[in-house]
């Protein structure tokens, strides 16, 4: 073999897999059709390959050409994606930006991060669309989303999945609560107690999602698989914030969704030690084979801005309920 493939010869192939005929080939390429006659025998003559079968109706690829073809194609992608991230780093980053977000975590957090990007790169538009369903990405033409809770192994098998920040759902209470009813020292101890469950989606999924079984680990102990019980749940997490904080109850909740409510005092953290470990911050995104450049610079700027847990400087006198006993009947 002593061809060398440049990426005239990579189009040229391409062209003409794709148009089955030398002649269209030779059209789309803006070439005379001798001409694409002439280069596709030379190239085939310096490979020692026989890269298309020619009849009078039909070129067709052969198995060497196919396979030239398909590795052909990503090579082309390639070289485009790198000739518009040399002209996307010649001038400033452009262009929309499309992101979902839950409707807590993209009010309290994402909205003022994005807000802060775009003053960076004022020549990027971004559009949050706040959701608690997470929507096909690719299909529903958004960019990426910021999710919450570790993605199902069918997305992240799929999609381009990173976490960005670590975090924790916790028990907290309202101090009233507590003087009425007790803190309770222990996990047997607290399903005693009135806790406020958070059924979003609907509810209970029907997809082993059970949202009144919490699973607690204790330190460094192992999960334990809890069935709590209240007299108040709701699809709405705003809404059993505001019974835990009127005291109705105990509820599991994240912590970046707490941090003014524990630091002001009007919750407080029970069983310290206790946490739900799966409410982890993603970066989800269709699969692509480059990144555009604003894309990759609001990826790493959103991991940069959440990876020291912002909320825990909000909350940085957090409040842990004392160890109590329940008062005497």
């Amino acid at each position: 073999m002593n061809s060398v493939l440049n990426r005239a010869d990579l189009e040229l192939v391409v062209a003409i897999r794709q148009h089955g005929s030398l002649a269209k080939a030779a059209q789309s390429l803006q070439l005379a059709p001798p001409v694409v006659t002439k280069r596709l025998s030379a190239l085939e003559a310096g490979l020692g390959l026989q890269l298309f079968q020619r009849t009078t109706r039909r070129v067709s690829p052969t198995t060497e050409g196919h396979t030239l073809c398909e590795r052909a194609t990503q090579l082309l992608r390639n070289f485009c994606a790198i000739e518009e991230e040399l002209r996307e780093h010649q001038s400033e980053p452009s262009g929309p930006v499309r992101m979902v977000c839950s409707f807590g975590f993209g009010r309290l957090w994402l909205g003022p991060l994005l807000a802060e990007f775009q003053q960076r790169y004022p020549a990027v538009r971004i559009e949050l669309q706040l959701s608690e369903q997470l929507p096909n990405l690719a299909g529903e033409g958004f960019d990426a989303a910021i999710w919450l809770w570790n993605p199902p192994a069918h997305i992240a098998a799929e999609w381009i999945s990173r976490k960005l920040v670590t975090n924790q759902r916790v028990l907290v209470a309202a101090p009233g609560y507590l003087q009425r009813h007790g803190t309770p020292r222990t996990l047997d101890e607290l399903v005693t107690h009135a806790c406020l469950v958070v059924r979003e989606n609907g509810g209970d999924t029907g997809q082993g999602q059970h949202f009144d079984q919490w699973q607690l680990q204790e330190g460094s102990s192992r999960t334990r698989h809890l069935r709590v019980q209240g007299p108040l749940s709701s699809n709405s997490g705003e809404m059993v914030r505001d019974w835990c904080m009127a005291g109705y109850g105990i509820m599991l909740r994240s912590l970046w969704d707490i941090a003014p409510q524990m630091a002001s005092g009007q919750l407080v953290r029970v069983l310290p030690d206790c946490a739900m470990h799966d409410a982890d911050i993603h970066w989800l995104a269709p699969y692509r084979t480059q990144m555009p450049w604003r894309l990759r610079l609001l990826q790493e700027f959103l991991t940069s801005r959440l990876r020291e847990e912002p909320w825990k400087s909000v909350n940085s006198a957090e409040q842990v309920a004392p160890p109590s006993s329940p008062p005497a009947p």
